[in-house]
């Protein structure tokens, strides 16, 4: 028995060691919020409202048939059908019944609201993967932040490692008497400062985290971790092209001038409907009824006229003898409808002027985006750039206060005070860094280039 606990409690423990060393990828962040994001699990259910739009379309084009059936009871003064004399009595009648019609010609109605049915279920997929593509680029954006976080608290947990061991050269040296008691100040308040950093880097690497923990729906955020990809800065062969290149690639491939097309022909379709009341319909129908009566029925007449009765023949014999069958062709040809069929049409062709706006607006739009994408990705290039340069020269500079201060050419302030440069630039180049890698991100998913690419 206590061999066994110890099995399940080890076997426990490795489980909760495996949750918590989970470390999660781009792809696998990106796979879990498409399948767990609320707003993608609407879009999934729209999609699927258009495709039982669809079967309501196919539907119109296939005959109703409707079957009805009654029994009444006819209790006190009434007509016996038999006599044709008023009488107080009570009768029973059972009818039953099935009526067909189908729809020959109804002004291409049908087939309209079937293209349109079509369209709407293509419109509908467009904006399922326009909102996939959205939550991707969100958990990207988050993910990027994580890495620059993790690696700014590297950075700043290698400053408060190199201060601390310069605090302890400090204490040597103000024992030794080679430099004053102030320095040794001046470095204690630097480490301080270095502390207070440090947290601030820690707790924003936790904020972000949470942030993208929250994008995915998990509970469990306090473990929740993310592998740590090294993420290198590469040339884009998109920054190559010319934007008027980019656009028109964008314009082929960016789903929401796809969804702004695709309203555009179901506004068009609308209008094809909306005329459809002008031309004549044509109907075919079909009915088959029978009855039943439980009254007594004449079978002769006495010699003085006296009608001779008998009970009602058996219900199954009335429904054979009483059978009857009414088919036929309606033709109804619109003549007159109080403007409105010519209202619905004019109500169409503002739909479809809206749906033009709005195609005009969404591609105006593209090209603004566009166009900031490629130049916000070449001021960031530029940015990374420089900021490369400046930490090289951070780095060179230090380097030649560090020999000055060791042999007293330099206090410790003015000491400091290159330390904290070098510090910035390379935080400086690590916020670059992502920025660049973001942005080009942005611009190459207008030129058609997924972000994640699937394995």
């Amino acid at each position: 028995m206590i061999t066994k606990r110890i099995l399940v409690f080890l076997l426990f423990v490795g489980v909760n060691i495996f949750a918590q060393e989970k470390k999660w990828t781009l792809q696998e962040c990106v796979n879990y919020a498409i399948e767990n994001n609320i707003s993608v699990k609407s879009s999934e259910l729209d999609l699927k409202n258009t495709q039982i739009t669809k079967k309501d379309a196919i539907g119109n084009f296939l005959p109703s048939i409707n079957g009805s059936a009654s029994h009444s009871w006819n209790i006190g003064l009434n007509q016996n059908i038999t006599t044709g004399l008023l009488e107080n009595q009570t009768t029973q009648f059972t009818s039953a019944g099935v009526n067909v019609g189908i729809d020959i010609f109804k002004g291409l109605q049908n087939q309209n609201q079937l293209r349109k049915a079509n369209l709407s279920l293509i419109a509908s997929q467009y904006q399922l993967v326009k909102m996939q593509e959205d939550i991707a680029l969100n958990v990207s954006n988050a993910y990027l932040q994580i890495l620059f976080n993790k690696e700014n608290v590297k950075v700043q947990e290698q400053q408060l490692t190199y201060n601390k061991s310069q605090l302890k050269r400090s204490e040597e040296l103000v024992e030794a008497g080679v430099v004053p008691q102030g320095d040794l100040l001046d470095i204690k308040a630097t480490v301080a400062g270095d502390n207070q950093r440090l947290i601030a880097a820690q707790n924003a690497l936790l904020i972000s985290r949470l942030s993208l923990a929250q994008l995915l729906r998990l509970e469990d955020f306090q473990t929740f971790d993310i592998s740590d990809e090294n993420i290198d800065v590469f040339e884009s062969q998109v920054m190559s092209e010319d934007v008027k290149t980019i656009i028109a690639k964008a314009k082929e491939s960016r789903t929401e001038l796809k969804i702004a097309q695709a309203n555009l022909d179901i506004s068009k379709k609308d209008i094809s409907i909306a005329r459809g009341a002008y031309l004549p319909t044509l109907t075919g129908f079909y009915s088959f009824s029978t009855r039943a009566s439980y009254s007594d029925r004449i079978i002769g007449l006495q010699t003085d006229g006296t009608p001779i009765l008998a009970g009602p023949l058996p219900t199954f014999d009335q429904f054979d003898n009483n059978k009857g069958q009414n088919f036929g062709l309606q033709l109804n040809i619109p003549i007159f409808n109080g403007f409105a069929a010519r209202n619905n049409v004019q109500r169409a062709k503002v739909s479809y002027e809206r749906a033009q706006l709005n195609y005009d607006q969404e591609e105006l739009d593209l090209e603004r985006n566009v166009f900031t994408a490629y130049t916000d990705t070449k001021a960031a290039k530029e940015s990374y750039d420089a900021a490369i340069s400046t930490a090289e020269a951070r780095t060179l500079s230090f380097k030649y206060a560090k020999d000055r201060y060791e042999v007293g050419l330099m206090n410790v302030f003015d000491f400091n005070q290159a330390q904290t440069l070098l510090v910035n630039a390379q935080s400086e180049v690590l916020r670059t860094k992502y920025d660049y890698i973001f942005r080009t991100k942005i611009l190459e998913f207008y030129f058609g280039i997924p972000l994640i690419q699937n394995q």
